[in-house]
């Protein structure tokens, strides 16, 4: 039927591929595939599929704690941050306030950036709780556990902000007397 050298067949066409002309018997062997019985009983009608019930969400041993714990310290670090930021805004004020809690004699000297400084420790305190909170609640809705991003946050947070009060404590005259002369 086909010239087995040129891949044609004897009308000058182009051999089938891929079962383009193939006969279904031809496909199968092809493919190795048995023919199908036609011969078999038919079978009986299968009974319907139940309804469909949607999967019941899985709940993991300790997710009600993990929920708990992380919305407790999220409401601790909401009432640490109100009352903190608002008392960096004035850190003169609150630097005199620990001194005399310390016992560094003298008081604190205000330069024109402590201001500036506690303001900043101020909004970093916010914009890292409110990141804390968000990080916290997207991951508690995915049923993760969450209670360590409320603490991760805090530490994080409160590093940056020491910085920031830091540096205006570190130049004041007093408290550099008192570091001094322990």
């Amino acid at each position: 039927m086909t010239d087995p050298h040129s891949g044609r067949l004897p009308d000058d066409r182009p051999r089938p591929q891929y079962g383009e002309y193939a006969t279904p018997a031809e496909q199968r062997a092809r493919i190795r595939e048995p023919a199908p019985v036609h011969d078999a009983p038919p079978q009986a009608p299968q009974a319907a599929p139940p309804p469909f019930t949607p999967p019941s969400p899985r709940v993991r041993p300790g997710a009600a704690a993990n929920r708990i714990v992380t919305i407790a310290l999220l409401v601790y670090g909401a009432v640490s941050v109100l009352t903190s930021a608002f008392s960096f805004v004035d850190l003169g004020a609150l630097a005199d306030a620990t001194y005399k809690m310390m016992g560094v004699p003298g008081s604190f000297t205000s330069t024109p950036t402590t201001q500036a400084w506690g303001i900043a420790a101020a909004v970093i305190l916010v914009v890292g709780y409110v990141a804390t909170a968000v990080l916290s609640v997207m991951v508690m809705r995915r049923g993760r556990v969450s209670w360590w991003i409320p603490l991760v946050g805090a530490a994080v947070t409160y590093i940056v902000v020491t910085v920031c009060l830091a540096v205006p404590l570190m130049a004041d005259p007093a408290f550099a007397h008192y570091m001094l002369n322990r």
